[in-house]
C-alpha cells in the first residue's frame, strides 16, 4: 500500500466517523470528505497519530488505586469534642 493509498483510507475511515456521529445524514459525503481530510492533514502536521489507544492499553501502565480501607487507616482520626453540659 502506498502513502496515498493510505491516506485514503485514513480520510474514508474519518469520514465514516463523522457521518456517523451526525447521525448518518445523507447528502452530506463531500462535506465529511473535506473535513476528514482537513483532520487527517491536521494530525499528520501536528505529528499525531489517527489511532487512539483504547482505555484498557493506556491505562495498563497506571498502578491501581489504593483500597479504601487502606487509605481509612492511613488518616489520622480526629479526637471527638466533649459534650458541653
Amino acid at each position: 500500500m502506498t502513502m496515498a493509498d493510505d491516506r485514503q483510507e485514513r480520510i474514508r475511515n474519518r469520514a465514516h466517523q463523522i457521518w456517523q456521529a451526525e447521525g448518518q445524514p445523507a447528502g452530506h459525503h463531500e462535506r465529511h470528505w473535506h473535513q476528514a481530510a482537513a483532520d487527517i492533514d491536521r494530525d499528520d502536521a501536528t505529528g499525531k497519530s489517527a489511532k487512539k489507544p483504547s482505555k484498557k492499553a493506556a491505562g495498563a501502565d497506571k498502578a491501581k488505586a489504593e483500597p479504601k480501607e487502606a487509605k481509612a487507616a492511613k488518616k489520622p482520626s480526629k479526637p471527638k469534642k466533649a459534650a458541653a453540659k
